[in-house]
């Protein structure tokens, strides 16, 4: 560790709200209620510009009511084209350097670094009292997402996570129709998809390339233990790796099963239980990688309904697919028409419905009840639907916490977060199961994980509860009120 990020982290934890730096621009909060600011637009800071990030800023600047007034990612190389964009804006390489010296400065964070350090960036912003934006997973394990709900409600801050399909027409469909009575009650529903299209399953590389010019790794690894840095990480085969990603399930779920959360308003499952496939390095010896996530796995949540009744919640990743249902026709694509590697099938008592990633392609089945289908209209549109994910945020912010905060479709609380946590605890069971004993042996295969939602804590196998909260690498700050 250099002395530049030593020093940034002693200072950072000193005073997370020091401000500084030249006064360029008067954000939204200075001016306190009812103003009207200069330009009326809600002033951006985004950490994590490169990728994904670029984009996201894109589409919060195209919105026309943002201004992206500050630059923050650790790999210069990456950040090059968002800083080409938008040349007016001050970068800086430690999002911690970002808070301390500008926190005056700007309105808004958005969040869109790897998975192991979304969540210190979004709690730090928000205890600044800086509306939120953060790319899905929302956080990397399960202590975290709940620890960002609690900062949203504390701090009421206007908050939206990065799972864009959630505003497309296509959810809002699913949800008239269930709720119309078209497929009477949701008792199971399979969702799946060909990811990883990274490598998964693997074993950590023994070389130890030197790091590239622009690259500060250490910055980079974050809150993660440190390794010598490795080629096959940065910028995007982070996923596949557990100090950093959440695997296939972290990267697709939030965009596949946001679809049945929304239509079926569930809460933390109750229990959960996995298989994965195992690769095998010569006859009878199974290849143990359990830094990497699976190549393939299948999950089984169960979750209480609102009417009591448990709801059936299945997952398969790594290009496995449930069985077609009987109402397909043999040319009928399952899922969505435009990626038929990702998709959600409802089975409800009366029929059945799909749909594809995002929710798109929403169909009932048979499909030949879609002509002339016709349901009233509960749910107000977005206009440009997952395009419109990134404006309604904007003007939600614009309009403050008390308005605001009802204006988004993926708030932390209520949607975000018990999303999230689902999801993680797919993952727990995942790294449950390859949890290897003292003795060589796997005590959590063949067992179902008994979930204590509200107290977020497996009662039925002590081991799995060590994935639910991560430490942090030293120096870095925790998630502290």
């Amino acid at each position: 560790m250099d002395q530049k990020n030593q020093n940034s982290r002693r200072k950072f934890v000193r005073n997370a709200a020091l401000a500084g730096g030249a006064f360029f621009i008067v954000p939204r909060h200075v001016l306190g209620r009812g103003f009207v600011a200069p330009s009326d637009k809600l002033i951006i800071a985004g950490v994590g510009v490169g990728g994904k990030g670029s984009g996201d800023i894109s589409m919060f600047h195209k919105s026309g009511n943002a201004e992206i007034a500050f630059l923050c990612d650790v790999d210069d190389r990456q950040a090059a084209g968002s800083r080409k964009r938008f040349p007016n804006a001050k970068y800086y390489s430690d999002w911690r350097e970002l808070l301390d010296k500008e926190s005056k400065h700007f309105d808004a964070v958005s969040v869109s670094t790897p998975d192991h350090t979304h969540a210190i960036v979004a709690f730090h912003a928000m205890q600044l009292k800086k509306h939120v934006y953060v790319q899905k997973p929302l956080t990397h394990d399960i202590w975290e997402s709940r620890m960002l709900g609690d900062a949203a409600k504390r701090y009421k801050v206007v908050t939206q996570m990065g799972d864009q399909g959630s505003s497309n027409d296509g959810v809002r469909d699913l949800r008239e129709w269930y709720e119309a009575g078209l497929i009477g009650e949701i008792e199971s529903v399979h969702c799946w998809t060909n990811r990883p299209v990274w490598p998964q399953g693997i074993v950590w590389p023994s070389e130890k390339p030197p790091v590239p010019k622009g690259l500060n790794w250490d910055l980079w690894l974050g809150t993660a233990p440190y390794r010598a840095y490795e080629d096959n990480v940065v910028p995007f085969n982070w996923r596949g790796w557990w100090d950093y990603g959440t695997g296939a399930l972290g990267d697709m779920a939030c965009h596949i099963v946001g679809p049945v959360f929304k239509v079926l308003g569930l809460g933390f499952p109750t229990e959960v239980t996995c298989s994965l496939s195992t690769p095998y390095v010569k006859n009878w010896t199974q290849m143990y990688a359990p830094d990497s996530p699976p190549v393939s796995s299948s999950i089984h949540f169960k979750y209480k309904g609102k009417n009591g009744k448990d709801i059936k919640l299945h997952w398969m990743d790594g290009g496995i697919q449930p069985e077609r249902p009987d109402e397909l026709g043999p040319n009928d694509i399952m899922g969505g028409k435009n990626d038929v590697g990702n998709g959600a099938l409802f089975v409800g008592t009366k029929g059945k419905m799909m749909c594809g990633v995002y929710g798109q392609d929403p169909t009932l089945l048979p499909v030949s009840k879609m002509k002339g289908l016709k349901v009233s209209r509960k749910y107000a549109r977005i206009p440009g639907g997952a395009d419109g994910h990134y404006k309604q945020w904007v003007d939600a912010c614009i309009a403050g916490y008390e308005k605001g905060h009802k204006m988004v479709d993926s708030p932390f609380i209520g949607y975000a977060v018990p999303l999230t946590e689902s999801i993680l605890m797919g993952n727990l069971a995942i790294r449950s199961f390859n949890h290897k004993d003292a003795n060589g042996k796997f005590p959590g295969r063949g067992i179902t994980l008994q979930w204590d939602g509200d107290n977020m804590k497996v009662t039925n196998f002590e081991q799995a509860n060590q994935y639910v909260k991560r430490t942090y690498r030293e120096g870095w700050p925790d998630l502290k009120f």
